[in-house]
């Protein structure tokens, strides 16, 4: 219990906006843009950026966040110097130059590192140079293996957060060696024995599965798909769409590495596959249709608009195992206030199952 309070103090001092208990948006590629960082921050979780297509232009969503913050008047970040909001980076495909002239100029609260082609030298070497240009940024690192999680500690360069990512979540995880979160984070919780604060991450959408993260060891817990159904996603109403109408996820979702060669979004280390909603695209694929005309169609689909989603389209649709959990598009305050109330009704003994 003290390590446990000696954790939550820690991160109320580096964060002193985020309310309790913590609920933090994603860094999903490209559709977690400034509009929803500064909502979630606002509202009193913790948002980040997630990395662009190329580097560079990071840094024209990290001024339009910091424009936006400005804006803001009255707030808890106030006395701050750093951006109350986090940057992703996926280390594999990421300009280390650019990645860190935009935090030196920028002063990020966290730099979320990810997806590293050689991990501890890649991750020491981006803490390092990251904690020399902004002493105050902390440094998260997401693993999804307990094996990640014991090659961290034995780095040179500790993280201050460590996100455990269940193999339910949605975009690209673990290919073929993730386990469930309810298994991976008690261990991982074991082997880091309170040095570290734990975030858990995948299959999480509403204030149960928050409250089960907790309990096994989490400080606080990440949500990237329940986001990408929120008003302020950079993303379209199709994807979304697709997202709510979705159910079961274990029967509805798949881990593939069609649409990443559809979309050609290629590099990705061999130890990463995504997560994605089964539309035509895959069922396709699965009746052995060629590739080509996969491709054809695919791209014939982009120029269709929302309807390029769905059950009948062909649009790579990332998303987690929770979307049977996600009934409806809200704004990102609404999102974290009903999960921190679930949170806090169920650890208080009030959250009957007669009341979900």
């Amino acid at each position: 219990m003290a390590r446990q309070y000696r954790l939550t103090t820690t991160l109320a001092r580096a964060y002193p906006w985020v309310k309790s208990p913590w609920v933090v948006s994603a860094p999903m590629r490209v559709m977690a843009g400034p509009a929803l960082a500064v909502s979630v921050s606002q509202a009193g979780g913790l948002g980040f950026l997630g990395p662009r297509v190329k580097t560079h232009e990071m840094l024209s969503d990290l001024q339009d966040t910091s424009d936006r913050v400005k804006a803001l008047q009255h707030q808890p970040w106030s006395e701050s110097s750093l951006l109350p909001i986090g940057v992703g980076f996926q280390l594999w495909s990421d300009d280390q130059e650019i990645a860190i002239a935009a935090i030196e100029q920028f002063k990020p609260c966290a730099a979320w590192l990810y997806a590293p082609r050689d991990p501890q030298r890649d991750y020491d070497l981006w803490s390092r140079r990251i904690r020399t240009v902004s002493a105050q940024t902390q440094i998260w690192i997401q693993i999804g293996t307990l094996a990640e999680a014991r090659e961290l500690l034995r780095g040179q360069e500790l993280p201050d957060v460590i996100v455990v990512q269940g193999a339910e979540a949605g975009g690209h995880g673990r290919a073929h060696d993730g386990l469930g979160l309810i298994t991976l984070l008690p261990e991982v919780a074991d082997l880091v024995a309170g040095r570290i604060p734990l975030f858990a991450a995948g299959g999480i959408a509403d204030g149960r599965g928050a409250a089960a993260a907790l309990c096994l060891g989490a400080s606080g817990v990440v949500m990237g798909t329940r986001f990408l159904a929120a008003e302020e996603a950079r993303i379209s109403a199709g994807y979304q769409q697709a997202i709510v109408r979705a159910s079961d996820g274990a029967t509805s979702t798949t881990k593939t590495l069609l649409y990443n060669h559809l979309r050609g979004t290629m590099g990705w280390p061999a130890e990463y596959s995504p997560r994605t909603i089964i539309n035509q695209s895959f069922i396709e694929h699965q009746q052995g249709r060629p590739f080509e005309e996969l491709k054809a169609l695919h791209d014939q689909a982009l120029q269709a608009g929302d309807s390029g989603w769905g059950p009948a389209g062909r649009l790579a649709t990332y998303a987690g195992a929770s979307i049977g959990l996600i009934h409806e598009v809200q704004g990102a305050p609404t999102i974290i206030k009903q999960v921190q109330e679930e949170v806090q009704a169920r650890l208080s003994g009030d959250g009957g199952a007669d009341k979900y």
